[in-house]
């Protein structure tokens, strides 16, 4: 009898939508990135990524684009926030990315970015200087 409720619980387990659909997941990125623009932008740093279901990646993350942009900045303890997950692996790759900042003594930032269905939330703020408008990519890469 006891291993006829096992049993069925496994089943129960197996059969439900999130583990038939292969579920989403929440993921959130912690990391640090610094950099400087001169009409093309480019920052790099890195980070973790850990998910609600317990995997963890540690990763690099870097910030390259172009515009009407002038300054340096230095990012510590940034988030971001992904949506329209199902695995760790579909966190890394580029973001589309466009932005409009201004700061002075502290610098901040934040977006949404789409790849594919995934969107990327990054929130954080720092010191630096900066001014402008740029449009890029965000790119995350698994630490080798």
């Amino acid at each position: 009898m006891k291993r006829l409720l096992v049993l069925v619980g496994v089943c129960v387990v197996l059969a439900s939508p999130a583990a038939v659909a292969g579920g989403k997941v929440d993921c959130n990125l912690r990391f640090d990135l610094k950099g400087w623009s001169v009409l093309y932008k480019t920052a790099s740093g890195a980070g973790q990524i850990t998910c609600d279901n317990g995997q963890k990646l540690d990763v690099t993350v870097s910030a390259k684009g172009g515009g009407l942009t002038v300054g340096k900045q230095e990012i510590r303890g940034g988030t971001g926030d992904f949506s329209g997950v199902s695995d760790i692996k579909e966190t890394l790759g580029s973001y589309a990315a466009a932005e409009a900042h201004v700061g002075a003594a502290k610098s901040g930032t934040a977006q949404v970015m789409m790849k594919g269905n995934t969107e990327l939330k990054l929130a954080g703020s720092g010191k630096g200087w900066d001014v402008g408008i740029a449009f890029g990519k965000f790119t995350i890469e698994a630490k080798k």
